[in-house]
């Protein structure tokens, strides 16, 4: 059990299906560092849940009827102050889910999920860390690749063109997927040193989470095979 040194971390719960909130609501209820704090059944009613309830965290679900995940999360996460979000699908990787890390999203999860790494995901965006695994993110790096090489972005170029040449190298060390633990071994560094320089990208490059970082590094056609 989580051991509880501050206020409970509070969760906003946004998905269509009745069933799906109840749920998750009484799957997270139990845990005593976390409050379920209020719910919505579309994205529609998100902007008004986040003003009456001040969430943490938002588990949004994707496909919704009227305003979906992706619109809502782009509307999260354009306010200042934005909570956190992590997506819901009831698939593992498909272009919504990086249409949605492209927006700001810090993570997603499948639907079927076990409770204890559901709690942890919530726990980890919380803290300010992406629940994206490198396995993950090198999926997504592959789907990118087999969906065909886009236009490169004039913009992600200039952007990475910015860095210093261990940024850079630590850039690409992330685009490709690789974990902490591999880049400190690649480039010759400590863990420590390799988690400073990517909470710098972050800041420098003015991204969410690791996982936006791969995707810049994708969009400049610097991805390597």
């Amino acid at each position: 059990m989580a051991v509880v040194s501050g206020p409970p971390i509070r969760v906003l719960i946004v998905d269509d299906d009745a069933l799906v909130r109840a749920g998750l609501a009484m799957m997270l209820g139990g845990a005593a560092d976390l409050e379920i704090v209020g719910e919505a059944e579309d994205g529609t009613q998100v902007i008004a849940a986040i003003d009456a309830h001040r969430p943490d965290v938002v588990l949004m679900d994707i496909r919704m009827p009227r305003l979906d995940g992706l619109a809502a999360t782009r509307l999260v996460r354009a306010r200042p102050d934005a909570p956190q979000v992590i997506v819901l699908t009831t698939f593992d990787v498909d272009e919504h889910v990086l249409t949605a890390l492209r927006d700001g999203a810090a993570g997603f999860l499948v639907k079927d999920t076990p409770p204890t790494e559901i709690l942890r995901a919530i726990r980890l965006v919380a803290a300010g860390d992406a629940v994206l695994s490198p396995t993950v993110t090198r999926k997504l790096v592959d789907q990118m690749a087999a969906d065909g090489a886009p236009a490169i972005s004039a913009r992600a170029v200039a952007l990475l063109g910015e860095l210093t040449e261990r940024e850079h190298e630590v850039a690409l060390a992330v685009g490709q997927g690789s974990s902490n633990a591999e880049i400190a071994a690649e480039l010759y560094m400590s863990v420590a040193t390799v988690k400073a320089h990517v909470s710098r990208l972050l800041m420098k490059l003015d991204l969410d989470n690791r996982v936006q970082i791969a995707l810049l590094v994708h969009d400049a056609g610097l991805s390597r095979q």
